[in-house]
């Protein structure tokens, strides 16, 4: 169980209807219902805005997510993006392995891909870009798509600590890190 407890059904109109909006009509997940147990806390999660998909495609949303939530040993939110999310953007068994092991210039990315990998891991390691970093990354995405890397990453970093400092338990469905 949660450090926290959960909100517990019947939810309230305005909860449920968030809940739904979210969750695509899904049960929510144990990490909204703890902090929306909290108002506060759920405003302000919420007002992030990161929860919907922007200017990235699902694909390349996915990948930020899932590296960040990986580099950062939350295999809570990893699990669940990759149940929830990976065949729809097209990611191999190869590619969500390379999400948890694999280096930011494997073979199994396009350019494209790597940049943005290589984008993630610098900002988990160094909090920042260099100029080469930020170059790749320029050649293949506009500013708005990476200000949503960035975003994305600050945003599911905030999630993997909470994830992981509430020890919530893995969703029963969700994928788990490789072995």
């Amino acid at each position: 169980m949660s450090r926290i407890a959960p909100l517990e059904p019947p939810y309230a109109v305005d909860i449920q209807q968030q809940f739904d909006r979210i969750m695509r009509g899904a049960p929510p997940l144990l990490l909204f219902r703890v902090i929306a147990a909290h108002p506060r806390a759920w405003e302000k999660f919420r007002g992030g805005s990161l929860l919907d998909r922007g200017p990235l495609s699902l694909r390349e949303r996915e990948i930020v997510i899932d590296r960040t939530c990986a580099l950062n040993g939350c295999e809570y939110e990893w699990g669940a993006h990759v149940t929830a999310f990976a065949e729809a953007a097209r990611l191999t068994g190869e590619q969500i392995n390379a999400t948890v092991r694999g280096a930011a210039g494997a073979a199994c990315w396009s350019m494209a891909e790597q940049a943005v990998i290589a984008a993630v891991d610098a900002l988990h390691a160094r909090a920042t870009l260099s100029d080469g970093e930020f170059a790749a990354l320029s050649a293949h995405h506009d500013d708005d798509k990476i200000l949503e890397i960035i975003l994305l990453c600050g945003f599911y970093r905030t999630v993997s600590y909470l994830a992981n400092a509430l020890a919530l338990p893995l969703e029963a469905n969700a994928a788990r890190f490789p072995s």
